[in-house]
């Protein structure tokens, strides 16, 4: 899901991750995946209060997939309180969201009902270490020529915009012809 609708971003964080793991032949990935970390809320009745995931990759993806069983028309919502949405979130869905940028949180079910989560995600530091030669940030400071600095904290700056650029886009929709 994640290679279809943000096939740039997922490219990103494939090669970082493949990077990493063959950098350190000591790591395990979790399971076959991109995101290298996972929470299981096994409730019975998962609820979380509104947050930003602030470690996760600033301008990244996170999976939340809803479990259990519930009636989704009267609990178990989830709710993008930045972009004043609340979506109906039935069991066995699962969506992708910028969870370091959007804050976010669910509706709780009724009492005699299940809800679980299980979430994917992975934290910015990662691809900062792989970004840096698998060093510290000082260390790759450090370690810099002198020139290089000055390229180093304009990369920084402008790095908003590397990640804005691997965002999906919707396509470009024409308008139907005036005539019709």
């Amino acid at each position: 899901m994640f290679g279809t609708w943000a096939p740039n971003l997922y490219k990103y964080y494939k090669g970082t991750m493949d990077a990493l793991f063959e950098h350190d032949c000591q790591l395990r990935r979790p399971f076959n995946s991109v995101f290298t970390a996972a929470t299981y809320n096994l409730g019975p009745q998962s609820v979380c209060r509104p947050h930003l995931d602030f470690a996760n990759l600033a301008f990244g993806l996170c999976a939340i997939t809803a479990l259990g069983n519930f009636d989704p028309t009267q609990g178990g919502h989830l709710v993008l309180w930045d972009c004043r949405l609340v979506i109906e979130f039935p069991p066995g869905s699962t969506i992708l969201i910028p969870s370091a940028m959007v804050t976010h949180s669910n509706v709780p079910i009724s009492s005699h009902e299940t809800r679980y989560s299980f979430t994917q995600y992975a934290a910015g530091a990662l691809f900062r270490w792989v970004d840096q030669g698998f060093q510290s940030a000082a260390q790759y400071r450090a370690n810099l020529a002198p020139g290089a600095l000055a390229a180093h904290e304009e990369d920084n700056a402008n790095r908003w915009q590397f990640g804005l650029d691997l965002l999906p886009r919707l396509p470009f929709v024409s308008r139907p012809p005036s005539n019709a």
